[in-house]
């Protein structure tokens, strides 16, 4: 059986899992993220999670890898040949997919983990069967990724589908991208934390509210932009908020989609949960692969 060897790279955590091409994980592990340490040092702890599942895949799953995929916090070129995410300080400019070929020995394929979990969503969640949508990661960072007529948006240089950069408070905090006001700057966990002075896992309602009302705001203006009428939204912070946080985000929505192509578009909680991640890196492996093969 045919696996691929999956990796998410967000602000907190990397996780690793083997997935097979019809989508399903059977293997995972994962490690914190200390974004002090230097950029060999975080990469020697990727390897040792992708060692781990090499060796797992081969004797304990009896499969056979065939390709690296890998969602990971952006900026970056395309194909992850270099990122810089922002809430990783440690890598600028890091070669992160030839390392891995190099390490590997596979075909490496990556893209940023809001477009993966758009292809996860679209291939075994709440999008299947839609082909216009956004799925967004609202959580350390936020992130988005945009589906149009079926095709994942790639943008000129790999990074359409920024939504986290829109701006929903003019004026609002600074963000780690220079500008002032973004949504990520507003409602992503560091900021709820820096705004709250309360983690993300402990919110008041008033936050949980607020952070729907930014959210919706966002999601409302690409809706208005790109003809959508569908937000799948995962990420730690959306999907621990729970109803409060998709009920203020919907009435959000309902209030400023007001073109006909915009009206009724509506949020929705990511489906695959926890191995969503792992199924969107999967996603990219094997869209890779299909576009190699020709």
């Amino acid at each position: 059986m045919d696996v691929i060897v999956a990796i998410d790279i967000g602000g907190t955590k990397i996780a690793a899992g083997l997935v097979t091409t019809d989508g399903t994980v059977i293997d995972r592990t994962r490690c914190r993220v200390n974004a002090a340490q230097s950029e060999d040092g975080l990469f020697a702890d990727l390897t040792g999670l992708v060692s781990e599942m090499l060796v797992r895949a081969r004797g304990q799953h009896g499969t056979h890898p065939i390709a690296v995929g890998i969602g990971t916090a952006g900026p970056g070129e395309p194909n992850a040949e270099r990122v810089s995410p922002l809430n990783i300080p440690c890598w600028r400019d890091f070669p992160l997919a030839p390392r891995l070929r190099d390490f590997t020995g596979l075909p490496v394929f990556g893209d940023g983990d809001a477009k993966a979990l758009a292809l996860g969503e679209g291939w075994k969640g709440a999008a299947r069967g839609h082909d216009n949508f956004i799925a967004m990661v609202v959580s350390t960072g936020v992130g988005g990724g945009i589906v149009l007529n079926g095709k994942l948006l790639d943008g000129e240089g790999g990074n359409a589908g920024h939504v986290g950069h829109v701006i929903v408070e003019p004026g609002g905090r600074r963000c780690a991208c220079g500008g002032r006001g973004c949504l990520e700057a507003e409602a992503s966990g560091p900021a709820i934390e820096a705004i709250t002075g309360r983690p993300p896992t402990q919110p008041t309602y008033e936050t949980i509210q607020r952070t729907g009302r930014l959210v919706g705001r966002g999601i409302a203006s690409v809706c208005n932009l790109l003809d959508l009428k569908l937000a799948v939204v995962g990420g730690s912070v959306a999907l621990g908020f729970g109803a409060p946080f998709f009920q203020a985000a919907q009435a959000t929505i309902d209030d400023l989609c007001c073109l006909d192509h915009s009206k009724g578009a509506r949020i929705v909680p990511a489906r695959l949960g926890d191995d969503g991640s792992l199924i969107g890196a999967a996603a990219v492996g094997l869209r890779g692969l299909n576009r190699q093969r020709g």
